[in-house]
């Protein structure tokens, strides 16, 4: 009888712990908080917020997301030049003295400009550099084999919510 009280337990709290999450990117999370730090960064002055358009923006990060993820892949991440700039933005945050180290602006504001730089080598490899004229196409196929390559998951109830709130 414990087990299954146990059992009922974590399921709740397996449950309560996705409903936090908007997505899911081969097994990572985005997070409600996450994506809505981008989407009002994104969005100033906007004041509704529809379904539609919530959707529309998460795939679109979503794709970034993806991008990066195959950049961390092929180890852009460990490059000398990726780190030594991360090294220098973090410095140039620190000196401006808006945020805390320790708080979430910080570290959101942190993981966007590695991301963000991660995208652009990747995308610079990937599609920029491409001789192809159609470039458009090239990136519609790259983001098509990211997307059968890692698992997405998209927790539509969260968006509702997330709908509603704004």
């Amino acid at each position: 009888m414990r087990k299954a009280y146990c059992i009922l337990i974590l399921c709740f709290f397996v449950k309560g712990a996705f409903a936090q999450n908007v997505a899911t990117i081969n097994g990572k999370p985005i997070s409600n908080k996450e994506f809505i730090w981008f989407y009002k960064k994104n969005h100033k002055g906007n004041s509704t917020t529809s379904i539609k358009d919530l959707e529309d923006y998460l795939n679109q990060y979503i794709n970034f997301k993806l991008k990066v993820l195959d950049a961390r892949d092929m180890g852009l991440d460990a490059d000398t030049a990726y780190l030594a700039e991360m090294k220098n933005y973090e410095s140039a945050l620190d000196a401006q003295k808006r945020t805390s180290k320790t708080s979430q602006t910080h570290k959101m504001m942190m993981n966007e400009y590695r991301d963000a730089a991660l995208m652009f080598n990747v995308s610079e490899i990937k599609v920029w550099n491409k001789p192809i004229d159609d470039q458009e196409r090239i990136e519609k196929d790259w983001i098509d084999t990211l997307r059968k390559k890692y698992s997405v998951k998209i927790n539509q109830n969260e968006i509702r919510k997330l709908a509603k709130l704004d």
